[in-house]
């Protein structure tokens, strides 16, 4: 019994210096003096010495207990000494060193052109309006001079939502079925049902379109133009957007008219401008085919004098006042501006912060 003390103690010793931190001190106890520790289990032959025997190995084994003890106390200032001075090591601060500035996060580059693009109409008189981003199939088409049977339905590749269709419009024909709304064009009628004339509004919102590319994303903000007064003339639309165009992508671009389409206007014309990524060329610098504008020129957006069978729809009388619309998408706007390069206007909404921290 005498070795086995000796024993304990020594190897105990041992183990208590191999202790690094308070958890493996609370260990060290458990294993030594907890219900089944090595302390206790050998204590527990004491009753099967003789008495004589028993008061000796009884007095050895609190002294060796109490010898361990107060090492294990002095153990536990040690560790706790050392991880105090661990901390202020750690957390030690320099008050004489300049702060550190929190990151600040800016407006997305989409926010950021609605903004400036919202600026350069708000000084030719323009009022800024919202209207639904999901719409009645009656704003969003038919009023536009667009019936349901209509081909030109079909280039804007509609979302359409499975709910009830809307009720009769006092004589107008049905509301139709809901969709989310493929232009701010839908806007138009609507601002003209507000019944107060003249009109300078444009309508910036989400809109929605099947369609997925280099230029192309399913949701994309456009821009919306409407000027409803008497004797407004085709020059007066050509320059306002000559004004955009001088203050939004600068001096350096080139923009063109082109005869085009729309149900909605009369006479109506598509706007182009230069391409900034291959220059206008249609080529980039090692001689391949630019991916974005594939030829030279961008698509800036429709316009054009409204029909009168819009004027109607609002509620105007055509006879006595007249106007133009026009359109394009933001993010393919901001797109052409100098300098931008962008070729993917999917790289906007990929969450990149490495593409979106540069603007």
């Amino acid at each position: 019994m005498k070795d086995k003390l000796k024993q304990l103690k020594k190897s105990a010793l041992v183990d208590l210096e191999k202790a690094k931190n308070i958890e493996s001190l609370q260990d060290f106890e458990v294993r030594y003096f907890g219900r089944k520790g090595i302390y206790t289990l050998l204590v527990k032959d004491l009753p099967k010495l003789s008495v004589e025997d028993r008061k000796e190995m009884g007095r050895a084994a609190n002294e060796i207990k109490t010898e361990i003890q107060e090492a294990i106390k002095t153990r536990q200032t040690e560790l706790q000494a050392e991880r105090l001075g661990n901390i202020a090591k750690e957390e030690w601060i320099d008050k004489t060193l300049p702060g550190l500035c929190p990151e600040v996060g800016h407006l997305h580059i989409t926010s950021q052109a609605i903004e400036e693009i919202a600026s350069i109409f708000t000084r030719l008189g323009f009022v800024r309006r919202k209207y639904p981003e999901i719409e009645w199939d009656w704003y969003a088409f038919e009023s536009l001079n667009m019936p349901a049977s209509h081909p030109a339905r079909d280039e804007w590749e509609t979302f359409f939502i499975d709910l009830p269709e809307g009720k009769p419009r006092q004589g107008r024909g049905e509301k139709g079925k809901i969709v989310l709304t493929p232009h701010t064009s839908s806007g138009q009628v609507r601002e003209m049902e507000r019944g107060k004339l003249p009109i300078r509004m444009m309508n910036i919102s989400k809109t929605y379109r099947r369609q997925s590319d280099v230029s192309h994303t399913p949701m994309f903000h456009q821009f919306e133009g409407l000027f409803i007064d008497e004797d407004v003339s085709i020059a007066s639309l050509k320059g306002v957007l000559d004004y955009f165009a001088r203050s939004f992508f600068g001096e350096g671009r080139r923009t063109r008219l082109r005869p085009f389409h729309f149900r909605f206007t009369e006479p109506s014309f598509e706007i182009d401008i230069s391409c900034d990524v291959c220059g206008g060329t249609g080529k980039l610098e090692d001689g391949s085919k630019c991916r974005l504008c594939k030829e030279g020129w961008l698509e800036l957006g429709g316009a054009g004098m409204i029909h009168p069978n819009v004027l109607k729809a609002g509620g105007i009388d055509p006879k006595k006042y007249n106007g133009f619309a026009f359109g394009w998408g933001v993010e393919r706007t901001f797109m052409m501006k100098e300098g931008m390069k962008i070729d993917d206007i999917r790289l906007l909404y990929k969450n990149d912060l490495r593409f979106l921290e540069q603007f």
